[in-house]
């Protein structure tokens, strides 16, 4: 379960690619360690395409632990869906909101 939400800079400068500010990452994850937990994910939005990674965020996904959860706004209602990617390969998980 997500506790906390630390927003980062997209160190890309881009409305297409998005790359998390390694200094932001380093921030997020020494807080939640002080905190007594740990990073357990990471999201993003995606303007004008579906909630389902892209080859990039397939080839950026750093830890097959984490959960990647994407916010789709290509619609006009929001679409969140969340996903586990190991080795390439894509595992959509559910997601349930408290």
């Amino acid at each position: 379960m997500a506790e906390r939400c630390y927003p980062a800079t997209n160190a890309a400068g881009s409305s297409r690619v998005y790359t998390v500010e390694p200094r932001d990452l380093l921030r997020a994850d020494r807080e939640e360690e002080a905190a007594g937990g740990e990073l357990i994910g990471v999201w993003h939005s995606h303007t004008h395409t579906e909630a389902w990674p892209s080859p990039t965020d397939v080839g950026q996904a750093p830890d097959p632990g984490w959960h990647y959860v994407l916010v789709s706004l290509r619609d006009v209602e929001p679409t969140l869906r969340s996903f586990r990617i190991r080795d390439g390969n894509i595992f959509e998980e559910s997601v349930v909101l408290e």
